[in-house]
């Protein structure tokens, strides 16, 4: 990885204590990034940092607080140099009926989702702008087209794909560029535990089989690493996602028909409770969320 362009760069994860934020620091780690790593988990970002083959910053930020993001921003800056790469990674889930969902944790989606991710851009700007750097958002096929049980997470998945198209319209002319990340099912412990809750392990199965695949994080975080070494606005992990941008106009009256025929026997087996915030992130940010209460 001699020849990458991120060796001796300044790349910023949040969300890296775990799952596909610790993948992607490792990939940019190989290839000669120096990283800095922000989540709400100490302990799991100094583990983390500890595996990488190179030098890496580990901060304790939570992404909806604009201060603590901007003080985080001040402190790469000065320890590792101006960032040419962030990551906004940090994202979090729950499942269930709209009407049954928790305001406050329904809320809390959307504000580590969509809020964190337009607070991470806000810290960093300054650097991008200063570096010519690229900004990448992780999306979700959440963003291409929404799914029934999961309110908060398809209503923030789309809002950060319409935040990233904005900013990026915003920023082109100073040299920065702004990519968009749309993954499908990633073995990450937030999808290990939704398979648990009968509500969303019934969602998945009863999609086409493509769309129902999990695949390998390591192999989503090279896929990824490789498209923000290109500066590609898009990347679709499957690729065969690309097709539901071309169609996303369509799969609402598709999910529409589908959900007619599935919910009712799920309501009548009395399946469809709230999980909660799903995989050891979500409850780790369930706990910091109520120590700041």
């Amino acid at each position: 990885m001699a020849d990458s362009p991120l060796r001796d760069r300044t790349v910023v994860v949040t969300g890296a204590a775990r799952g596909l934020g610790a993948a992607l620091a490792r990939e940019c780690a190989r290839r000669g990034a120096r990283l800095a790593l922000l989540g709400h988990e100490k302990a799991g970002l100094d583990t983390v940092a500890a595996s990488l083959p190179g030098p890496a910053l580990t901060l304790k930020a939570d992404v909806t607080d604009a201060a603590a993001l901007d003080e985080a921003a001040a402190q790469v800056r000065g320890r590792l140099g101006r960032a040419s790469v962030v990551v906004a990674n940090a994202g979090i889930a729950e499942g269930g009926p709209f009407a049954a969902s928790d305001p406050a944790v329904w809320r809390r989606v959307i504000d580590v989702n969509l809020t964190g991710s337009a607070h991470t851009a806000r810290a960093f700007l300054p650097d991008l702008l200063h570096t010519a750097g690229f900004h990448l958002q992780i999306a979700s096929s959440a963003s291409l087209g929404a799914a029934p049980l999961m309110s908060a997470y398809c209503a923030s998945k789309a809002g950060v794909e319409a935040f990233a198209h904005a900013l990026r319209a915003e920023v082109a002319h100073h040299g920065v560029a702004v990519g968009i990340a749309y993954l499908n099912w990633t073995d990450t412990d937030l999808i290990r535990d939704a398979d648990r809750h009968d509500v969303l392990r019934e969602l998945r199965a009863h999609m086409p089989a493509p769309a129902r695949r999990v695949l390998p994080v390591d192999l989503v975080a090279a896929r990824l690493v490789r498209a923000v070494e290109r500066r590609r606005t898009a990347v679709y992990v499957p690729a065969w996602l690309r097709l539901a941008q071309v169609t996303r106009t369509a799969l609402p009256p598709v999910v529409l028909r589908l959900s007619r025929r599935r919910l009712p026997r799920l309501e009548a087996e009395g399946s469809l409770d709230p999980t909660g915030p799903l995989g050891a992130g979500g409850r780790a940010d369930e706990a910091a969320a109520g120590r700041r209460d």
